[in-house]
C-alpha cells in the first residue's frame, strides 16, 4: 500500500487556492474545490468537496457550515491521497482525516471560547497535537501551537476585491515554521486550512 500522505517534510510554504465556480457570483453554493501549490507555486495536488446530487445541493445550500461533508485531497495526478469528513454537529464541529481505506490519521476539533477562535489537532486517541487560539481581533491570522512554540501558521489571503465581496472564495498561506513537524502533522495542518475556511470564512446559512 502506498503512503497516504503528502511528501511535504521539505517544503516551507504550502497554497491552498479555491477553485472559483461561476455559480458563486450569483450566490448559488457549489461544491468546494482547491489546488495545492508549493513554495514555488508548482501544483502538487487539489482537494474537493464531494456530495453530488440533490441531497447534496440542498445540504450546501440551506445548512452550509453544519452541512455533511467529505473532502478528499489527491495528488497531482488526481489519484487519492486521503480524505477528510465533516458529520453534523450544532456545536464543537469537528473534521476527521482518514487514509483512503478508512483508517483514521487525526481529528480536528473546535474547542469552547468567547474571545478565541479556538481548536485542536489530534492523533485518533485524541492526544493533542497542536493547539489554535487565535484572538478575534487577529481575522486572518491562526497560529498552530504545541506547548506554547509557535510550530505553524496559517493566515488567509487575500484574494481581490470583487471576489471577496461577492463570493466565498478563500485562498490561505501554510507556513511550516518547524523543521521537525512530521509528514502526518504537516498533512494534518494542511486539512485544517479547509477546517478554518468551513469555520470561519464560508457564508452561514
Amino acid at each position: 500500500m502506498r503512503v497516504q500522505i503528502y511528501a511535504l517534510r521539505n517544503r516551507s510554504k504550502v497554497l491552498i487556492r479555491q477553485i472559483l465556480e461561476i455559480a458563486e457570483w450569483i450566490g448559488f453554493e457549489t461544491r468546494n474545490k482547491y489546488e495545492i501549490l508549493d513554495e514555488e507555486n508548482k501544483l502538487i495536488g487539489f482537494a474537493a468537496e464531494q456530495g453530488k446530487g440533490f441531497l447534496g445541493l440542498i445540504m450546501r445550500q440551506f445548512f452550509g457550515h453544519w452541512r455533511t461533508i467529505e473532502i478528499f485531497f489527491f495528488d497531482n495526478e488526481r489519484r487519492p491521497v486521503f480524505k477528510a469528513i465533516h458529520p453534523f454537529r450544532w456545536f464543537f464541529q469537528c473534521l476527521v482525516v482518514q487514509n483512503e481505506v478508512g483508517k483514521t490519521l487525526g481529528i480536528i476539533e473546535s474547542r469552547f471560547s468567547l474571545s478565541f477562535k479556538s481548536f485542536v489537532v489530534m492523533t485518533p486517541e485524541h492526544k493533542i497535537l497542536l493547539e489554535v487560539r487565535s484572538p478575534v481581533w487577529k481575522i486572518w491570522t491562526f497560529s498552530f501551537k504545541f506547548q506554547n512554540l509557535e510550530k505553524t501558521v496559517v493566515n488567509k489571503k487575500w484574494s481581490g476585491i470583487l471576489s471577496e465581496a461577492f463570493t466565498d472564495r478563500n485562498n490561505f498561506l501554510v507556513e511550516f515554521m518547524h523543521p521537525k513537524l512530521t509528514d502526518l502533522e504537516r498533512n494534518l495542518v494542511l486539512a485544517a486550512g479547509r477546517f478554518i475556511d468551513l469555520q470561519y470564512f464560508e457564508k452561514k446559512k
